[in-house]
C-alpha cells in the first residue's frame, strides 16, 4: 500500500504519535502511570524501516498489533503491514474461553443441578450473548486500530 506522506513526513509522524515502549511488557508502572502531557494514539517500537504499534489506552487495551516495514520507491512511500495479534495465548483464550464456559457450565446442569432445566436455558442464552459480544468486540478493536493507523498515516489502498 502507498501513503500519501514522503518518507520524513511518514517518520516525524511516527515519532509525534507513538509512545516508546515494549509491547511484551504493558503493565508495568511507566505504562499505568504515562508520562505527564498529551496521550499519544499508539504505544510501540519502530526504526528507520519497520514498526510495531498498537494502541495507547490503559483503560480499553487489545492485543492486536500493526506490524510492518516501509520503503521510498520511485519518490513514493510503500507501506507493507499487518494486524495481527500480539499474544497468541490471549488470541486463544479469546476465542475458546466462552465454549469451554458453555460446556462446564452445561455439564454441571446435567449432573449435578438436574431441577433447575429453566435456570440453564437462561444461563445458556446469557453465556452465548456474552461469547458472541466477546468476538464482536475484539474485531471491532482490530477495525478501530487499522482504521487509526490508515488516518494517521494517511495510508491509501
Amino acid at each position: 500500500m502507498e501513503s500519501k506522506l514522503t518518507l520524513s513526513e511518514f517518520r516525524a509522524r511516527l515519532k509525534n504519535n507513538t509512545e516508546i515502549g515494549s509491547l511484551k511488557v504493558k503493565l508495568n508502572l511507566f505504562r499505568l502511570f504515562p508520562k505527564f502531557g498529551g496521550i499519544k494514539p499508539f504505544y510501540g517500537l519502530f526504526d528507520d524501516a519497520s514498526f510495531r504499534l498498537t494502541i495507547n489506552s490503559t483503560t480499553s487495551p487489545t492485543h492486536f498489533i500493526v506490524k510492518g516495514n516501509y520503503k521510498n520507491v520511485n519518490n513514493v512511500l510503500k507501506v507493507n503491514y499487518v494486524v495481527e495479534s500480539n499474544n497468541r495465548f490471549q488470541s486463544l483464550w479469546v476465542e475458546y474461553s466462552p465454549v469451554i464456559g458453555i460446556i462446564g457450565i452445561n455439564i454441571f446442569f446435567l449432573f449435578f443441578a438436574r431441577g433447575l432445566r429453566r435456570a440453564s436455558t437462561i444461563v445458556n442464552l446469557f453465556l452465548l450473548f456474552v461469547a458472541f459480544y466477546s468476538r464482536y468486540k475484539e474485531e471491532r478493536k482490530r477495525k478501530k486500530l487499522e482504521q487509526k493507523f490508515i488516518r494517521i498515516f494517511e495510508i491509501k489502498k
